[in-house]
């Protein structure tokens, strides 16, 4: 090892220190056994100050590290709908026809606390979402995506997603639905089946999207005041929703 190293140098410094110290003790005091015996005392509690020190500095360090790791995949998600994803949910919001019994659950505001996003959390786990979708709507739907799976694709490949398990279902569900809408053409003759199975991936999408959105709602407000007040701004479940500030 060099000792150039900054690592090497901060010992010797140390060790330097410590023994200068003890020093200036002897030439002050004059008792050795004093020094000899508060430096066995110190060395015998060292242990026990490496083991407080490693644990404290790894529960800090720890924390630091998810707080980034939930910065980056928060500025992941925020992409995806900035790009795709709030888009989406006004597609498929207006083809809702359970949409009223929901709706001001999901008009997010300031006032809104950690207790109100959990408890719409639970009322949406018993909500079954419902999208009414016909050969037009599927078409319009395969567009926007087709335009889209470029993005998508570079998303999925995200390693920082990951660790967001709820987030990577659903960008799966988003790129599975894109590629059944992509393989099927002609969406006029499609027969009422298969209308019916498409149908059931857009819904597996629908359900999937507003969770993730509300979370990320919940994220914003707590971290991103001035993000939060574009995406209430933004909000495509509120009928009053303008990005003009009034």
């Amino acid at each position: 090892m060099s000792l150039r190293t900054w690592e090497v140098r901060l010992g010797i410094v140390l060790v330097a220190s410590s023994v200068a110290i003890y020093g200036v003790k002897y030439l002050l005091l004059g008792d050795v056994e004093n020094t000899y015996q508060y430096i066995f005392n110190a060395l015998g509690f060292l242990p026990i100050n490496v083991l407080l020190v490693t644990l404290i500095l790894n529960q800090l360090l720890s924390v630091r590290a998810k707080r980034d790791r939930l910065d980056k995949l928060n500025m992941v998600i925020g992409t995806f709908f900035s790009e795709v994803g709030t888009e989406l949910l006004t597609i498929l919001s207006d083809r809702d026809p359970n949409l009223p019994e929901i709706r001001h659950d999901l008009v997010v505001t300031n006032a809104w606390t950690p207790e109100r996003f959990s408890a719409v959390r639970d009322r949406l786990r018993h909500h079954t979402c419902r999208v009414t979708v016909g050969a037009a709507d599927l078409q319009e739907l395969c567009r926007y995506l087709t335009e889209r799976r470029g993005f998508l694709l570079r998303l999925l490949e995200n390693p920082v997603l990951m660790e967001h398990e709820s987030f990577t279902d659903l960008l799966r569900a988003v790129f599975h639905l894109t590629e059944e809408l992509e393989r099927r053409g002609d969406f006029a003759g499609l027969p009422a089946s298969d209308v019916e199975h498409l149908a059931g991936d857009v819904e597996r999408v629908y359900g999937r999207l507003i969770g993730e959105w509300l979370a990320y709602m919940e994220y914003l407000q707590r971290n991103y005041p001035y993000l939060f007040s574009l995406a209430m701004r933004s909000n495509p479940f509120d009928e009053t929703a303008s990005p003009v500030v009034r």
